[in-house]
């Protein structure tokens, strides 16, 4: 819904990074008709590079044009929405994000920078603790492991949704402005171009979400 939590922290970090001096390129995945479905076809042709890409080869461009990677998104039953969880698996492919040789695995988002999360759960930050948390294990595990070596990753996270007040939504829109600063990130750049991707499932943890991608370049110096 376009008065969401989630939307509102979605438009702040857009907000933010125009500010910045970016160029940012928007993809609703509901909008443009993303279809989060592993197909039998996209599973017969899985391991096949370039072929691979044959439905998916906007949103791969995108992926592989960008230097930082933030996600924002809600967490549903302590794990991705089936959109964004969609979008991994038919995105994130062979040749794209990895090779795959003689069984072995190779990251190839080494271009990919800077990395940030932004999520809100229904649950208490107990109850996810209880069940491991798994969102956070995959962006600080094993989507980390997948980008430059040593990158910068944050993990944001307003939980307890389901009992957030105004002053506890407030303050959590104010730490997502500091991404657009580039402070989130904690580095510091001078004279370097940035491209930032920013994946935004939307809404808050008790809506249906959408997903949203941005790309960025930064527009001549800049200092993180």
């Amino acid at each position: 819904q376009e008065h969401s939590f989630g939307r509102a922290l979605y438009h702040k970090t857009c907000e933010s990074l125009a500010k910045a001096g970016h160029e940012v390129d928007g993809c609703n995945l509901y909008e443009e008709g993303f279809d989060p479905v592993l197909s039998a076809r996209d599973r017969d042709i899985y391991h096949t590079v370039p072929d691979n890409r044959e439905l998916v080869d906007n949103y791969c461009e995108r992926l592989l044009a960008a230097e930082g990677l933030v996600i924002c998104t809600p967490v549903w039953n302590f794990g991705f929405p089936a959109m964004l969880k969609g979008y991994f698996d038919r995105v994130w492919l062979p040749g794209v994000s990895f090779h795959l040789e003689d069984g072995t695995l190779t990251p190839t988002l080494r271009h990919i920078r800077k990395m940030a999360a932004v999520m809100t759960y229904g649950g208490s930050r107990w109850r996810a603790f209880l069940v491991g948390d798994p969102p956070r294990k995959v962006v600080n595990r094993v989507i980390r492991e997948q980008i430059k070596i040593g990158a910068p990753v944050k993990y944001l996270a307003h939980y307890d949704m389901n009992n957030c007040t105004p002053a506890s939504t407030g303050a959590f829109l104010e730490k997502v402005v500091i991404i657009g600063h580039g402070r989130l990130l904690e580095n510091r750049l001078a004279g370097e171009g940035l491209g930032e991707l920013l994946v935004d499932l939307g809404e808050d943890a008790r809506e249906i979400p959408c997903l949203e991608i941005l790309a960025r370049r930064c527009a001549g110096a800049c200092t993180l």
